[in-house]
């Protein structure tokens, strides 16, 4: 294991480290589905945020091509790390919800018990999504809730999200495309790429924190703890068993972990533009996201719950954005925390140019 020199101890090389480690400094030049490999687990409470999550990390990529890949089964929408819902390779998906699942169904008891789901009622509704899904390419979510209800499982408020969800964590089904808003499922066994491969836990666990780090890095142990959803213990354990592969970086008094193989400072362009979707890995990926976010900004885009699209500068976060689709055209309304420089401003609007390539539409612009 190596350590990084002091000249490199800045909020500026952190920033500059995240960027090029999550493929946003320079995208990568290959498919969705190498790219959501790569990255393990990619947030995708938010549909449309997820494809263009993969978009701006990808050389001349369309929504149509993201859409196609899950399509394809290429890539799953699935809830995995923190019981939320990612984009998980088919390569990965068993071995990862074999070892997040336990965790994830210990931190649903108290829920469980809330909507009176026990373990019978929840098995048994597994088996009926699942038998529901033979025989059919997929269906969509309002379906499978009234074949619950056919066989006399309420659906009623959450009951139905938490028994989806759990179906999906014991690898019995999947997302398919959200057609119109509306989320639609399928079987996994009728994903032919999907792997049987499973890990004894602590080997899946050092496996993940070696992809974590070396895609995500410089992050910290607290870092890897929450973004894998994994017990504290856990996730200090499998680190351990990495961290010789791994260089360290020091930082504000913290011990940073990232890949041996980045190299330099990995200088861009200044200044850089990206604009990110909400729930976006850039920053909910870290516990510790100063260098990145200035905490007097914290509030404005919703932290607790990471809803707002964020407009990023040199890797930090300097405004919000918004934007509506149209036939003929992408509207974004730009909304920066404080008045950008003329150079600034053009490289947001190239920003903006590259979100309306991706849906294949002109841009129509307003600060």
């Amino acid at each position: 294991m190596s350590t990084r020199s002091s000249p490199d101890e800045s909020p500026e090389t952190l920033r500059r480290l995240r960027l090029c480690d999550q493929s946003l400094s320079t995208p990568l030049a290959g498919s969705p589905g190498e790219l959501v490999h790569r990255l393990v687990g990619m947030q995708a409470q938010d549909y449309l945020g997820a494809l263009w999550a993969v978009g701006v990390r990808l050389e001349n990529t369309t929504q149509a091509s993201v859409t196609q890949a899950l399509q394809d089964h290429t890539i799953l929408r699935t809830w995995a790390l923190r019981g939320t819902l990612h984009l998980v390779s088919p390569e990965d998906i068993r071995w990862l919800l074999a070892l997040v699942r336990p965790r994830q169904i210990t931190v649903n008891a108290r829920r469980y018990g809330q909507l009176e789901l026990d373990e019978a009622t929840l098995n048994r509704a597994s088996q009926i999504l699942y038998t529901a899904l033979q025989g059919v390419e997929s269906l969509p979510r309002p379906a499978l809730l009234e074949h619950l209800e056919r066989h006399g499982i309420s659906t009623a408020g959450q009951r139905g999200v938490f028994m989806l969800q759990r179906a999906s964590l014991e690898g019995l089904i999947c997302q398919d495309v959200t057609r119109r808003g509306v989320s639609t499922f399928l079987a996994l066994d009728k994903v032919p790429s999907a792997s049987q491969a499973t890990f004894p836990p602590e080997e899946a666990a050092a496996r993940l924190a070696r992809r974590y780090f070396t895609t995500h890095g410089p992050a910290t142990l607290p870092d890897f703890a929450w973004w894998s959803g994994l017990p504290a213990a856990v996730a200090r354990e499998a680190l351990a068993s990495v961290a010789s592969r791994l260089t360290t970086w020091a930082h504000s008094g913290q011990t940073y972990y990232l890949s041996s193989e980045v190299g330099g400072t990995t200088a861009f362009p200044a200044p850089t533009a990206h604009l990110l979707p909400a729930f976006d890995e850039f920053l909910l990926s870290y516990t510790e996201r100063s260098a990145s976010l200035e905490p007097r900004y914290s509030m404005k885009i919703n932290l607790g719950n990471g809803l707002s699209p964020i407009l990023v500068l040199d890797g930090q976060v300097r405004g919000l954005w918004k934007r509506q689709l149209h036939k003929e055209a992408v509207s974004i309304t730009l909304a920066p925390f404080e008045p950008l420089t003329g150079a600034q401003k053009q490289a947001v609007e190239n920003a903006a140019l590259r979100y309306g390539a991706f849906h294949d539409l002109p841009v129509r612009l307003s600060w």
